[in-house]
């Protein structure tokens, strides 16, 4: 355990990381590609330029979430990032909604693209010390085709978790080139138990447990992503209709705990349910977890209990509410 607690540390304030090229990765490509995604997501993708990038919200006809991606603009395609256990079902997803008239093509390049994440407080040294310097200015999720050691690299600005860092996509052949270069300039390597260590702190939501037909993106916290000026888009009339009249009911909070406990356990305040825990880890900070809360019981410092565990709400740097209790 304390091997984890020296990645989990290295994560936030050295340099790590994490191989995450089972990442769903789909080209979305042709002359409607920008307006096609802006009608079937959350972000104002037909505003953006190449180089730029944003992440969106994929949700049901009734707002309820599907995943949390990233889209990367390139000149002529938008490469989408996604969720490993979205790959299939959102390239299906996606591909029922293109009609006869739209010129949109779609193309799973999963297997073919790897992708490093390189997060902490020194990555952007790391990175200054393989000659690439040019990305530190510009806003999150801009990107850049850099090389490095005669590998050629597009480097993201911005990870999965909100932690400071970069998202390296080079083509499979290549990637332990490039994962060995980045270990070699002092990167610690994340494993899957450390990513969900850091997943659950940062309050980065997942499919099948946060992100799900029960939840909407703005229970979820994720207001950053919607864009509530650009019009029509697959389930906007629901969010539009919560944002105005306030009607969010729930919220997701992080639950720092004294003990360990299951996925699925109600959450009680005074032996009233307000609440279901979503995820839980252990941590070098002790055991947190995810969960939602009514947002009538309250928010930051709330003391809860999980069966006889006792809780405490705390709040998440991956998500914000917009209007917290």
């Amino acid at each position: 355990m304390n091997n984890s607690y020296t990645i989990l540390q290295s994560a936030r304030s050295g340099v790590a990381i994490y191989d995450s090229s089972e990442w769903g990765k789909i080209l979305v490509s042709d002359r409607d590609r920008l307006r096609f995604l802006h009608n079937q997501s959350t972000a104002d993708f037909e505003s953006r330029q190449s180089g730029e990038g944003c992440d969106t919200v994929f949700v049901t006809s009734t707002a309820r979430t599907i995943d949390l991606a990233t889209g990367l603009i390139l000149d002529d395609e938008v490469l989408l990032i996604i969720s490993p256990n979205r790959r299939k079902y959102l390239f299906d997803w996606l591909d029922k909604y293109i009609f006869f008239a739209d010129r949109v093509k779609l193309k799973d390049v999963t297997d073919a693209l790897a992708s490093l994440t390189l997060m902490g407080a020194e990555s952007t040294s790391i990175l200054a010390q393989l000659g690439c310097t040019e990305l530190t200015e510009l806003p999150l999720h801009s990107h850049q085709v850099h090389n490095i050691n005669g590998i050629e690299v597009r480097i993201a600005i911005g990870t999965e978790l909100g932690l400071p860092g970069y998202r390296l996509i080079c083509d499979r052949a290549n990637a332990s080139v490039l994962q060995q270069a980045l270990t070699n300039l002092g990167a610690v390597t994340v494993d899957e138990d450390a990513w969900e260590c850091l997943r659950i702190e940062q309050g980065r939501p997942k499919p099948d447990a946060e992100l799900t037909e029960d939840y909407n993106p703005l229970e979820v916290g994720l207001w950053d992503t919607i864009s509530f000026t650009k019009g029509c888009y697959i389930g906007q009339e629901t969010i539009a209709r919560l944002n105005t009249y306030k009607g969010v009911k729930q919220y997701l909070w992080g639950i720092k705990l004294v003990g360990s406990v299951a996925v699925g356990t109600s959450i009680t305040v005074d032996g009233e349910k307000v609440g279901v825990l979503t995820s839980c880890s252990q941590t070098d900070a002790g055991i947190m977890g995810l969960g939602y809360v009514r947002s009538k019981a309250g928010g930051v410092s709330l003391k809860v209990m999980l069966g006889d565990v006792e809780g405490e709400v705390i709040d998440l740097p991956f998500v914000r509410h917009e209007y917290p209790v």
